[in-house]
């Protein structure tokens, strides 16, 4: 068993917590970064990547964080791999435990842990994903211009994706498993009003068919939830908006979390409940979930941790001098 020690310590290395130990490393933290089971965040599992700032040309997600893992080694972060099973909030320094029994113990601790899109769990889908099928049309509906495309959910956020897929799409639908949405009324509203929205009431989704080469996805098996009736609807996008998990286990009990399990940060802060605990990237963010945000929000956290520690740090230099 290995003891780490750092002024400041990152659980996650995504945008955000990348981000954080840039910001980190450049302020004289030397962060320490617990990269987890994915390494690299979601972007790891993203192909082509457009709306990240700074670039012309299409850029390829696995390449992204390639790039701010260097960058972050660059200026002083080391990355371990490691999975944390345990975590001591009580007092700092802040102690984490690795599944093979290695201690992290840091001054500051940001929390980057994101979180992971709700999947239907069928064998199509995962074979699709990237070739038809998403769980974001704020990231990929840009690529389904003119074309015909579904979004399989009924709560806010599916009606949410349904309205800015418009933007790009005159033939969207929605499919719902029930005969009513959970969404909010005034969403709700909104999309019975919009002229380019259907809705496909009691149909699931049993299998997203692969037009086979290049192709992709070319159209979705349905079966209806009440007379067991199958039907075939030809799409060549299918986002699945069925919600995300928030990666927060680990916090339960040490750590505020909202209803829906994302770390409760104090209003444009990255402050936790706990003083010297910081969250940032999707793990408090239902909103957005964008690359940039996250890295926006890493750079906040970064930043809130230094000012914290010198605060301390002055705080026990002046306990000393009386």
């Amino acid at each position: 068993m290995t003891t780490h020690t750092t002024r400041m310590l990152i659980l996650g290395s995504g945008p955000a917590g990348l981000s954080a130990a840039i910001y980190g490393a450049r302020a004289g933290m030397q962060p320490i970064v617990v990269q987890g089971i994915q390494p690299g965040g979601q972007l790891t599992t993203t192909t082509d990547v457009e709306n990240y700032p700074g670039f012309a040309d299409v850029i390829q997600g696995p390449w992204l964080m390639e790039q701010m893992q260097k960058q972050a080694e660059h200026v002083g972060t080391r990355l371990m791999w490691d999975t944390i099973t345990e975590v001591d909030l009580t007092q700092r320094p802040f102690r984490l435990i690795g599944d093979g029994g290695d201690v992290y113990e840091g001054e500051v601790l940001v929390i980057a842990t994101g979180a992971q899109a709700k999947w239907l769990g069928l064998d199509s889908e995962d074979a699709m994903k990237g070739k038809g099928v998403s769980a974001c049309a704020t990231c990929d509906g840009f690529f389904y211009r003119g074309k015909k495309v579904a979004v399989i959910g009924g709560g806010n956020t599916a009606v949410e994706e349904a309205l800015y897929l418009t933007n790009h799409s005159d033939d969207v639908t929605l499919i719902h498993r029930r005969d009513t949405l959970r969404a909010e009324r005034i969403l709700q509203e909104r999309l019975h009003a919009h002229p380019n929205i259907k809705v496909l009431w009691n149909k699931e989704v049993r299998a997203f068919v692969d037009g086979g080469g290049n192709a992709g996805l070319v159209a979705l098996e349905l079966e209806d939830t009440v007379t067991g009736e199958h039907s075939r609807l030809d799409v060549e996008g299918g986002f699945v908006a069925i919600g995300h998990h928030p990666a927060t286990e680990l916090f339960r009990g040490h750590l505020d979390l909202d209803g829906d399990g994302y770390i409760t940060v104090e209003v444009g802060s990255t402050r936790t409940s706990v003083p010297g605990v910081f969250a940032c990237g999707d793990v408090q963010d239902k909103v957005y979930r964008q690359a940039v945000t996250a890295a926006g929000t890493g750079c906040m956290a970064a930043l809130d941790a230094e000012r914290f520690l010198a605060a301390a740090e002055f705080e026990e230099f002046r306990e000393a001098a009386e």
